[in-house]
């Protein structure tokens, strides 16, 4: 039995890494025979069975406790008011600093959730699309905030998840191209009767700095579990310059690039914008915006070395 006696005060129940993976030992139903990890991985991640074994196995059936109480609850209650109102997606809210591995976390997640014996519709919402398109960001003065929480089009990310929690049967996401480091307006995600939507972004549990006349509530108030990905600062750091490298001479080549420009740096050049970009602009918005909400989440996945798992915290019910 896992030991609370240490955490008799704090709002969470933590596990060790060994303590979460044995949880899944006698409740996998999800079949990970076709799992093809390269397609889930970060650029510079090395995503391994074990870990999708004993962390997102686990994780992933503790969503599922969620998911079916939460249908019951909604099957109950147009029983008790005698409606029958339209199903709602449930929506879990991913959120951590800038390479810190949301995508691979989300992409994972949304895997194992579609390997359900229900097979659930699972889409993948990453807040990107919410970006105001640069040239507005430019217009307001805000490129160098790009990815702080007064960079996005709030209004419309509230409006996309109003919608969906409204039982909609079709929604509509904008799609943002890190290739081009813009929005694409001529394309569009589309959102059809979704049973689970994961929505992924840096700030999803901040609280709105613009629109407030027209916004009373949190985008995390529209989720029915919240997770947060923590890792040490410094190894952060590490990732976001082995991420800037590794895109510099393979991303960053594509002459459509909007980061064509550094593609011919020299090691030492990149390393010197690399660290600018990361202490100017990625830095101060982990420490004013992101960590703060770090105790607003569901679930906290702590990362060590090599984006492994090494601790989880549970808000207690």
């Amino acid at each position: 039995m896992h030991n609370t006696s240490n955490q008799k005060y704090s709002p969470y129940i933590s596990f060790n890494r060994t303590q979460w993976s044995t949880l899944g030992e006698n409740n996998n139903d999800a079949s990970l025979n076709d799992i093809n990890l390269g397609s889930l991985q970060g650029i510079n991640e090395r995503l391994s069975l074990k870990e999708v074994t004993e962390i997102y196995l686990p994780l992933t059936q503790l969503v599922r406790l969620h998911y079916l109480n939460k249908k019951d609850l909604h099957r109950t209650s147009n029983n008790f008011f005698g409606l029958k109102t339209n199903k709602v997606p449930f929506i879990i809210g991913i959120a951590g600093s800038v390479a810190v591995g949301k995508s691979t976390t989300a992409r994972i997640i949304q895997y194992l959730i579609s390997q359900w014996v229900d097979k659930p519709n699972v889409e993948l919402v990453a807040t990107d699309g919410f970006l105001y398109p640069n040239e507005q960001l430019e217009s307001k003065g805000l490129m160098t905030k790009k990815g702080f929480p007064e960079s996005y089009d709030v209004v419309k990310l509230f409006s996309f998840l109003s919608e969906l929690k409204s039982g909609k049967t079709e929604v509509k996401a904008p799609v943002y191209s890190h290739l081009k480091y813009n929005i694409l307006p001529d394309k569009e995600q589309v959102i059809n009767s979704p049973d689970v939507v994961i929505v992924e972004g840096v700030n999803v549990l901040s609280p709105p700095k613009q629109a407030k006349k027209q916004i009373k509530t949190f985008i995390s108030d529209f989720f029915d579990l919240s997770i947060y990905i923590d890792a040490n600062e410094s190894d952060i750091e590490k990732w976001y310059i082995e991420r800037f490298n590794l895109l510099r001479r393979t991303a960053f080549t594509n002459s459509e690039s909007y980061f064509q420009k550094y593609a011919n740096l020299s090691e030492e050049e990149a390393l010197q914008i690399a660290n600018r970009i990361w202490n100017e602009i990625n830095r101060v918005n982990l420490i004013e915006n992101i960590l703060p909400t770090k105790n607003r989440a569901d679930l906290i996945l702590t990362k060590g070395e090599g984006h492994s798992v090494t601790e989880i915290n549970i808000r207690k019910l």
